[in-house]
């Protein structure tokens, strides 16, 4: 062959091997990032008891009852409760919201939420919107409430057992599929554990 010839391969050569590195490497990427799911996050909280972070009530929420109260930990005993953490801003959270509602219809569980750094404005509207399916709901206006529930993004929900421990975190939005096949049954065994 012809220096001509060898000349302009060898040069190809450097314009794609850095390509094909970059594709390889971008392909592993987004391998390792869609092959987990974020659901299956493992909490360290799990089998402890919940943080005991009180929060205020979200200001001028009401339901038939009357004002809806703030997060109280002692609202955890002798029930077993489901914490949802949400906020307006959050597409998911508007998703969602048609199922915690449905829910909140089985009257053996507590839904309490937690509205992480909303306007209480935002919030009440949310709520009014979709309906309200807590029967508490907490302000953690600075999002502190939900570090120390180790929250990584809205929306997350917990399962509470009724002595107070955390049973179950879901990581994201509660969809048909994993209200079906997961929540509903960590409810399940989190009824049937003895406190």
């Amino acid at each position: 062959m012809s220096e001509q010839t060898i000349g302009p391969r060898r040069r190809s050569w450097l314009v794609i091997a850095p390509l094909l590195v970059f594709a390889a490497l971008a392909t592993l990427f987004a391998f390792r990032l869609g092959a987990g799911d974020p659901s299956r996050i493992p909490s360290a909280l799990i089998g402890r008891v919940a943080p005991q972070t009180v929060l205020p009530p979200l200001e001028g929420l009401a339901n038939a009852k009357g004002p809806v109260a703030g997060l109280d930990p002692a609202a955890f005993k002798g029930q077993v409760s489901i914490v949802n953490v949400f906020a307006s801003w959050c597409v998911p959270c508007h998703d969602e919201a048609p199922l915690l509602l449905k829910l909140s219809d089985d009257k053996r569980i507590k839904m309490i939420g937690i509205n992480y750094k909303d306007s209480t404005e935002n919030a009440r509207r949310f709520l009014g919107r979709h309906g309200n399916p807590f029967g508490r709901v907490g302000a953690d206006v600075n999002g502190r409430a939900s570090i120390e529930w180790g929250v990584y993004g809205v929306p997350e929900t917990f399962v509470v057992n009724r002595d107070g421990a955390i049973a179950y975190k879901l990581v994201g939005p509660v969809t048909p599929e994993n209200l079906e096949k997961v929540l509903k049954p960590e409810i399940e065994k989190a009824l049937r554990a003895q406190p």
